[in-house]
């Protein structure tokens, strides 16, 4: 996902997400999803859980950026 950067190399200050939540019922149990849209390039991550989102929004904030700016695919386009 994109994150807003001053100039290569210099930690962002500012990310923005379009976020759904929505509730599954299975049986009994009721589970919060979620999903999380980069408003610049569409890309999307889905959530299993309301816990799986607070720690992918936990890494993206902690996260230095890369040398080069590169961006990691790994979480893109996925349940977690």
């Amino acid at each position: 996902m994109t994150h807003e950067r001053q100039e290569a190399g210099e930690a962002r200050d500012y990310v923005a997400y379009l976020l759904r939540l929505w509730r599954e019922k299975g049986g009994e149990l009721t589970q919060w999803r979620a999903s999380l849209q980069d408003p610049h390039t569409g890309e999307k991550v889905g959530f299993a859980s309301l816990e799986t989102l607070f720690a992918y929004l936990r890494r993206v904030v902690a996260e230095e950026p890369d040398p080069e700016g590169e961006q990691h695919s790994d979480d893109q386009n996925r349940l977690l």
